[in-house]
């Protein structure tokens, strides 16, 4: 029986394979999962019930397994930062957050080949996406 933080099967086969520099994408309810990724990124949808679970228990779960040197989050253009950066850069530890246009963030995220994982959950809060890039140790 494992006992780490992480449980489901398909990301922790999705993250094993990954290496530094691969980037793992974790989106809000709204996100458009299957058309603004790249065809080649495996997508797991995680949706219970609206809410449930929110993009923070992902991002808490794969910290517990995965180092990270690179947050970027889709920005709302609109001056004010969603409270949920202020979350994002807790639990990562970080002081900033790399902000990308709407459209922007879902060019690289469609761009990019080494996006191996798009994650989709039932938060409900806006502008809750985040592009994690994998660090080293």
């Amino acid at each position: 029986m494992l006992t780490t933080e992480l449980l489901h099967p398909a990301i922790l086969r999705a993250i094993a394979a990954c290496g530094h520099g691969d980037k793992i994408l974790i989106t809000d309810g709204n996100y458009p999962l299957d058309s603004d990724v790249n065809e080649k990124t495996e997508k797991v949808y995680l949706a219970l019930k609206p809410g449930l679970p929110k993009v923070t228990d992902v991002l808490l779960a794969l910290k517990s397994q995965v180092n990270f040197e690179k947050a970027e989050v889709m920005s709302p253009g609109t001056g004010e930062d969603p409270e949920i950066y202020n979350e994002f850069k807790k639990i990562l530890e970080i002081d900033e957050l790399t902000k990308l246009g709407r459209q922007e963030f879902y060019d690289a995220c469609k761009k990019a080949d080494n996006l191996k994982l798009g994650i989709n959950t039932a938060e409900e809060r806006v502008f809750a996406n985040i592009l994690l890039t994998i660090g080293v140790r």
